[in-house]
């Protein structure tokens, strides 16, 4: 198992093993503590075994809590994982409460003859496991449990639908049978009657919201929260590194990283930024904003040509290393970036993922005023939201207006019993499936049909209720891993600070106000930013589209390994998909006669069926 994880971590080996138990860690220096650290890690009694991949962002909180300021060691050599083990040797399964940052361990209590595991709040950390018959084994990689004996390599099902279906509606299923994720904020005891999972964390879809007195007052807040969020995230022992797409959430994050660096006590750090950039399809490429970003700072650039590479390039290594089908068609950036970072380095990098979904862009709040009646209100959101967005003003306001205000309250009267729910939608079982060329049999064997029937259609009726389901939504967890994979093939270590818990329950408690606000959503990131990143990046309405660069080289580059997956071994995945319905999509992407739908599920047709076919998985 070791063995196999030797790409995640060339700066220390460790087993511990007694009678039936064996943990193991692979060592990657990230942080200046980590170079201290032991693995496993034992506790002096001996009777507390741990073994982690975890960067604790309340180091000094729980120092002073556990006791730890007048042990032996220095703070700065106390390692994560000391303070992890402390705090289970005090709280015990509590411990993960009290815990901030990104982390995935266990504990073997040798006392209590069980092992306990937790992974952090939104699943940063991966963590597989295996239960099933006599044994349980957990490992950050899903190789590492299929190098056991007894862990069959057999295909699940259900999670080929997920992944054709573009569904992510169980965070736990992987694409092997018996071989489980750890959902986020859980916890899980292994002990000799069985296997026990529990949740130590939700966010609180009921947050009280935060009343204060002025917009500068939100806007200070804000700009705390997540200046400590990029802040607790650049701790570390080797140069640092920035993705900069060009957009708002990697922008903020970089200007925030070096303003911090240039307010520190170290020397003058350079801070590495990551771009991709597209010369032949324009659509993509934001190199404008990035150069603006770039000009501001003591930065050094390091970009990749986004054009230039196929998505499924390197796809035979990718995908030994993420053990999986690779649903992102624009994949290929990452890994690329990734590669280009190991050349320099370049062990930390901070990523923008999905700030969209922490901050929100507030849209349900139109909802809001429709439904209550604020109508001179919605009539100044609407307008400005349609000359931000160059939208003919009468026909956003109309949308709102008709739809959420108007509508339902005619249904009212005449309805009174449909007055409780007016928007509600009727399920319709096909509607996910009109695009998706799924064998009938297949969608029945697998469940994907009843999932598909019980989805909640029924849209969120305040923008506190979509602000919520958004950050929770499993499709963040999934793409960590997925980002995790590449990362680990480069020995990189990625941090999110959208992802920052106190800065995500800061933002969920925002009156709307705060979020859509003369027609520019994500109105307390963008007046938190005055004066640290370009005015021009600032105040900009629209964001990059990375799916004309995915189609450009999909097309360009691809063409040879389609034909191959759909004409010539076309029986690798005939058991899944309607072949001559993907041929018929293919012909007619040829004549520019498709859907952005279709292309994407012509995607997750063939990089799964090259997955299967360099696995040989069958259910």
């Amino acid at each position: 198992m070791l063995d196999i994880l030797s790409h995640r971590g060339s700066d220390g080996v460790g087993t511990w093993c007694q009678g039936l138990i064996g943990i193991g860690r692979r060592l990657l220096w990230t942080t200046p503590e980590s170079l201290h650290e032991q693995c496993p890690l034992v506790s002096a009694d001996g009777s507390l075994i741990l073994t982690a991949d975890a960067r604790l962002d309340n180091r000094d909180q729980l120092i002073t809590n556990l006791g730890l300021t007048q042990t032996q060691h220095s703070a700065n050599q106390l390692s994560d994982g000391d303070l992890i083990l402390a705090a289970y040797s005090k709280w015990g399964e509590a411990c993960p409460n009290h815990l901030l940052g990104d982390f995935a361990f266990a504990i073997w209590d040798a006392y209590r003859q069980y092992l306990f595991c937790a992974r952090d709040h939104f699943g940063v950390k991966p963590f597989y496991y295996y239960s099933a018959g006599e044994g349980f084994a957990f490992a950050t990689e899903i190789k590492a449990l299929l190098t056991l004996p007894q862990v069959p390599s057999r295909l699940n099902e259900a999670k080929v639908a997920e992944h054709l279906a573009n569904l992510d509606s169980d965070p736990t299923i992987t694409f092997y049978q018996n071989i489980l994720r750890l959902p986020p904020g859980h916890s899980l005891t292994v002990h000799a009657s069985g296997v026990t999972l529990q949740p130590y964390w939700q966010l609180d879809a009921n947050i009280q919201e935060l009343q204060l007195s002025s917009t500068e007052e939100y806007t200070h807040q804000f700009l705390e929260h997540f200046t400590e969020a990029v802040r607790c995230r650049l701790r570390s022992a080797f140069p640092i590194g920035s993705m900069l797409s060009g957009g708002l959430d990697s922008s903020s994050i970089t200007c925030i990283a070096r303003q911090i660096l240039d307010n520190s006590d170290s020397p003058r750090e350079t801070l590495h930024t990551f771009s991709a950039r597209f010369d032949q399809v324009s659509a993509s490429d934001e190199r404008s904003y990035q150069d603006a970003v770039l000009a501001t700072g003591n930065y050094k650039s390091h970009i990749l040509r986004g054009d230039q590479l196929g998505p499924l390039a390197n796809y035979e290594k990718v995908v030994w290393h993420r053990d999986a089908a690779v649903m992102a068609g624009n994949f290929r950036l990452n890994w690329g970036l990734y590669e280009i970072a190991k050349q320099n380095n370049v062990r930390v990098i901070l990523d923008g993922w999905d700030g969209d979904s922490t901050v929100s862009h507030g849209n349900e709040y139109l909802r809001e005023l429709a439904r209550s009646g604020h109508w001179l209100t919605l009539a100044r959101e609407t307008y400005a939201y349609g000359k931000r967005y160059d939208l003919p003003w009468q026909q956003v306001l109309f949308k709102w207006f008709w739809r959420y205000g108007l509508r339902p309250s005619l249904v009212s009267l005449f309805k009174p019993v449909q007055a409780i729910t007016p928007l509600a939608y009727t399920p319709q079982p096909n509607a996910m499936l009109k695009d998706l060329p799924l064998l009938p049999k297949f969608i029945g064997r697998t469940g994907l049909d009843y999932k598909l029937q019980h989805l909640q259609l029924s849209p969120p009726q305040t923008e506190r209720e979509s602000h919520y389901w958004l950050i929770m939504a499993n499709i963040h967890s999934s793409m960590f891993d997925l980002l995790d994979s590449a990362g680990g093939a480069f020995s990189v270590d990625l941090r999110y600070p959208f992802f920052d818990k106190r800065l995500v329950e800061f933002c969920l408690s925002l009156p709307p106000y705060q979020k859509l606000h003369q027609g520019w959503g994500r109105f307390v990131l963008r007046n938190a930013i005055s004066g640290v990143v370009p005015r021009s990046l600032q105040w900009r309405p629209d964001k990059s589209n990375l799916q004309p660069s995915f189609e450009f080289t999909f097309k360009t580059y691809e063409q040879s390994t389609i034909k191959s997956v759909l004409f010539e071994h076309s029986e690798t995945i005939d058991r899944y998909v309607d072949v001559l319905a993907l041929r018929d999509i293919y012909q007619r992407w040829m004549l520019d006669q498709v859907s952005i739908s279709e292309i994407n599920t012509l995607w997750r047709s063939v990089s799964l069926g090259m997955w299967l076919d360099q696995t040989g998985l069958m259910p």
